[in-house]
């Protein structure tokens, strides 16, 4: 029964950095974690069966993420993009009652919110994101009806023809991390 299957977190840390100009995940933040380690070690606090999908040949992305609890997968044409990289964890994954898919960038986010997206998902919406000052946010959760459409995801635009087709339940959150993500150095919070 469905209802019994867990709710899975995905860590989507398979990117190459290019606006970046080296690998932001290896970065340092405020409180000396790694980006990538700060994000993986937020999700599976909220979400025990956490799965991080990675590129080839980062072996300290790999090492960091391991170190969080997270099972680490690595996808072997991540190059293909972010569908091709979540395609493949949902596979790796196997069946859930869902699927909060996390990014390995986004390190802010409080785990009371991973909480909320799985507890939705739990209660039988489809679709769900948090909702910023307005913004729609990560994570975002997939429902287990998703996982054929999901497994089918190429190129570099991940789920987003699924957020745009479908309804998306949005609820707000006063976790402004929902909404930041660190794509290029000025990003980084000051590290003081």
């Amino acid at each position: 029964m469905s209802g019994e299957l867990p709710i899975v977190g995905i860590l989507l840390a398979a990117g190459y950095s290019t606006r970046f100009g080296s690998n932001k995940l290896l970065h340092r933040l405020a409180d000396g974690s790694l980006v990538a380690a700060r994000a993986a070690g937020t999700l599976i606090e909220a979400l025990p069966r956490s799965i991080a999908v990675v590129r080839p040949g980062v072996p300290e992305v790999e090492a960091a993420l391991r170190a969080q609890g997270l099972e680490v997968t690595v996808c072997p044409n991540a190059r293909a993009g972010m569908g091709a990289s979540l395609a493949y964890a949902v596979q790796c994954a196997g069946d859930a009652q869902g699927y909060v898919i996390a990014l390995a960038d986004m390190p802010f986010i409080m785990p009371a919110t991973i909480r909320a997206v799985a507890d939705r998902l739990r209660a039988g919406e489809p679709l769900v994101a948090p909702r910023y000052a307005g913004e729609r946010g990560h994570p975002v959760g997939f429902s287990a009806r998703y996982r054929a459409e999901l497994l089918t995801l190429t190129g570099d635009q991940g789920a987003r023809d699924l957020i745009r087709r479908d309804p998306v339940t949005l609820f707000n959150v006063s976790d402004p991390g929902v909404i930041q993500d660190i794509d290029v150095p000025s990003d980084l919070p000051d590290r003081g």
